[in-house]
């Protein structure tokens, strides 16, 4: 059998709308989910990223957390019968502040996973303040503790195979040290793609202010050049993958660099909504 991706709730955040996507409703407050990721059916069970800290620490980039107690990661893992110490890795996307906010809440004989492009880039001032202190100063508390942390170098040595059907691989977007995380299912591959896509309508599907189709849209909140965010997006619609799982938006399931559903709270799972072909060039 193969594995299965279930979505942990970790809350909502409320910030302004275009840092989700270049240029859209400038000034306007959208509300948008933090999720995380479980992955079940393998010799044990893995989480992809876990969170933000609390709702003060979001205020720090002058936005609202609204995170409440069933959101807290313990509960929602108990809702899959798992404890943070049945966890065997926690693997990261990338290290932002609503990525990796409850890696103190695994004991260190659970081993975070991260580029260690990522960890030099925390550091680097270059997305300050979005890489919070409490969140870095564990991990180099990890970094100290013998098997706590295990750092990737994803630029060198290609996509590693970290147990059998889950891949993690360089995502060249967003931040300068992401990855993506590959899950080979029952239906095929699902993508875990991190920051790299926000918005699947407005980035994707009827890209917002862009000339045409498959222009995607880039985020407003990314540290590499615009042609690398759109690569890496195009890389992602067409690399092979059944379904893309991002951390702020419902799965899609795609086909041949479309997007053709949206998916719910469990990879594979019935597709619930069906997107149709958008006619661009109307005869």
């Amino acid at each position: 059998m193969g594995l299965e991706i279930k979505i942990l709730d970790y809350g909502d955040i409320e910030l302004e709308s275009s840092f989700l996507v270049l240029g859209r409703d400038c000034g306007r407050v959208r509300r948008v989910p933090v999720y995380g990721f479980l992955i079940l059916g393998g010799m044990y069970p893995i989480v992809v990223d876990t969170g933000y800290r609390d709702n003060a620490i979001m205020e720090t980039l002058g936005m609202r957390g609204l995170q409440f107690h069933e959101n807290m990661i313990e509960r929602q893992l108990a809702n899959h019968g798992v404890k943070p110490g049945d966890v065997r890795y926690v693997l990261h996307t990338h290290l932002h502040i609503d990525h990796a906010g409850k890696d103190d809440h695994f004991p260190m004989n659970t081993t975070v996973v991260i580029n260690r492009r990522e960890l030099e880039y925390s550091v680097s001032g270059l997305m300050h303040p979005q890489y919070p202190k409490p969140d870095i100063i564990h991990l180099v508390e990890r970094l100290h503790h013998p098997g706590a942390l295990r750092l990737e170098d994803l630029a060198i040595s290609g996509p590693v195979e970290l147990i059998p059907g889950v891949f993690i691989e360089e995502a060249g977007a967003h931040t300068e040290g992401s990855m993506n995380v590959h899950v080979d299912t029952d239906e095929g591959r699902a993508t875990i793609c991190g920051d790299v896509i926000y918005d699947f309508n407005d980035q994707i599907i009827q890209p917002v202010r862009t000339f045409g189709p498959e222009e995607y849209q880039v985020t407003g909140n990314h540290g590499n050049t615009k042609r690398q965010e759109k690569g890496a997006i195009r890389k992602l619609m067409y690399s092979g993958a059944k379904f893309l799982l991002p951390i702020h938006d419902a799965p899609a399931k795609v086909e041949h660099g479309r997007v053709v559903g949206r998916m719910g709270m469990s990879v594979p799972g019935p597709v619930q909504q069906s997107v149709p072909r958008r006619d661009w060039f109307p005869a």
